[in-house]
């Protein structure tokens, strides 16, 4: 513990730390979004990514409303339900349902079309929009989705994503490992980053908490890179915290 510690401590000197109540906004009636890095009319030349992180969106979608159909292509794009259900319809034949619990991952690839639309009358949608860049361009589009146990993340890391297809999670075109973990007011862990090179971008989905010296709050992101570590810990009940291992190099 005492070198993880040490690890820890040099490593917090590299890092980028966005406060909730810096980041982009737009509210759109329909749809209330928050911007970590740039994303549509909000542009910031210092939030353009944090290594092949392009894209987090903090999305509220009203009842009834939603994305119509629109194309992407070379992107892997995760969405991360956390209240409520989307039906999602693509140009490849899926319709699904997504809630909380379930991960959705595309590889757009050589180009798609899809749509997600909160077909609830009386229920508000929330949910992470997150864009990878990929390790490999004009793949054949594919999606994914998977159900996860909610329990597998108390006190502990639940791997959501990797590169690995026979790995728990969904699997994309980059190497990257994402994790959910819920924690009980002051409990501690830590994370070893996988690959060399990798950095780590920490984003808390509930409550407080502490990585390194550093004190985040509910929506609060930090990014740290040239590390092989990271400790943290929980400052509340029910803290619920995004880890988002990705390659520094674009």
């Amino acid at each position: 513990m005492e070198n993880t510690d040490k690890i820890i401590d040099s490593a917090i000197t590299n890092s980028v730390l966005h406060k909730a109540d810096t980041r982009g906004h737009a509210n759109h009636g329909w749809l209330e979004s928050y911007h970590t890095f740039s994303f549509a009319n909000y542009h910031n030349p210092e939030r353009m990514n944090f290594g092949v992180l392009r894209v987090l969106n903090d999305d509220r979608v009203n009842q009834g409303m939603g994305f119509g159909k629109h194309p992407h292509d070379n992107m892997e794009i995760i969405s991360i339900p956390l209240e409520g259900d989307l039906e999602h319809q693509d140009s490849m034949g899926n319709t699904t349902v997504i809630k909380e619990g379930d991960i959705q991952a595309m590889s757009a690839g050589t180009g798609i079309f899809h749509s997600e639309y909160n077909k609830n009358k009386d229920q508000l949608v929330k949910f992470l929009q997150i864009w990878i860049y990929p390790n490999q361009k004009n793949v054949t589009p594919r999606y994914d989705q998977i159900t996860l146990d909610l329990n597998d993340r108390h006190n502990k890391l639940q791997q959501i994503l990797s590169p690995n297809p026979e790995d728990e999670g969904v699997w994309i075109h980059q190497d990257a490992w994402f994790h959910i973990g819920k924690f009980d007011n002051d409990f501690s862990t830590s994370y070893e980053l996988k690959k060399a090179g990798n950095g780590i971008y920490a984003f808390v989905l509930k409550g407080d908490f502490t990585i390194g010296n550093i004190a985040l709050n509910e929506r609060d992101g930090l990014g740290i890179w040239d590390t092989n570590a990271i400790k943290i810990t929980a400052n509340s009940a029910n803290a619920e915290i995004l880890l988002m291992e990705v390659p520094m190099k674009l």
